[in-house]
């Protein structure tokens, strides 16, 4: 389908909404991830019906990627990564996303607000349990085991963002958290590098299955890369208690837009 035609299907309304669910996006994603939670159902919802799953996602990714960046940069010019966990989350995420990416196409349109629901819900119950968890940057594990575990969270959230996507920040910085003893501040540090990994990885399927709307996604990545630059920028001024905060109202609020989309699916 030719670019401009892809546009001319979107009423200046829908286009308006999903630049505002962009920006917000870029800005939650930023700060606790999970922006997918807001601009992937935005994207479901806009989009004409007949688009196939993967188009959603492919789009979807544009505009991430862009924002990912943006707000990536600007965590690492103030906390600088560890090289140890950083190398082996980024290399394995990208590899897990890319084999996500292309197996996407197995995944109807259906399933996909249901299943990031429960594991939605999963998190939070977690992190509202542990009210200490992610506070104080207390690293486990040194080493080869270190290496390993931090490539494993790379390869299995890295995976899970390729076949499906929403959350995925949120997953990185809560498994970087509970196996590795990062506080919420450091983990989302290396939670940006990796996410942008995956974003591209699974960019790149799509891109090369032709499963993008390209101008709408480079819109909507301006928005994002906005939404993603303030949201950095507060997040590294008040730290990993305003993070663990923002991480909670977050996730309820996404959970019951999920909760929503899913109970619909079943009338």
């Amino acid at each position: 389908m030719p670019l401009l035609d892809q546009l001319t299907q979107l009423t200046a309304l829908t286009l308006v909404l999903l630049i505002g669910a962009a920006f917000l996006a870029g800005w939650v994603d930023a700060v606790v991830g999970g922006g997918g939670l807001i601009q992937l159902p935005a994207l479901l919802t806009g989009l004409p019906g007949d688009t196939s799953t993967a188009t959603v996602l492919g789009t979807n990714k544009l505009a991430s990627a862009a924002g990912t960046a943006v707000s990536a940069a600007t965590y690492v010019r103030r906390v600088m990564p560890v090289a140890a966990t950083a190398i082996p989350l980024v290399l394995c995420a990208l590899a897990g996303s890319a084999a996500g990416a292309a197996l996407a196409s197995l995944i109807p349109r259906a399933w996909m607000s249901p299943i990031a629901l429960v594991a939605l819900i999963g998190v939070g119950t977690y992190t509202l349990l542990r009210p200490a968890m992610g506070l104080v940057h207390e690293p486990r594990h040194r080493g080869r085991s270190h290496v390993l575990r931090a490539g494993a969270i790379g390869s299995a959230v890295g995976f899970y963002d390729g076949i499906l996507g929403p959350g995925t920040g949120s997953f990185f910085i809560i498994a970087m958290v509970v196996v590795l003893g990062y506080g919420f501040l450091e983990a989302s540090v290396h939670a940006k590098l990796a996410n942008l990994t995956t974003n591209i990885g699974a960019l790149l399927v799509f891109g090369l299955q032709g499963q993008v709307w390209w101008i709408l996604g480079a819109v909507m990545a301006l928005a994002n890369i906005t939404g993603g630059y303030l949201g950095a920028r507060l997040a590294l001024r008040l730290g990993s208690r305003f993070v663990r905060v923002v991480f909670l109202m977050v996730i309820a609020v996404l959970a019951a837009r999920l909760a929503v989309d899913s109970l619909a699916l079943l009338r």
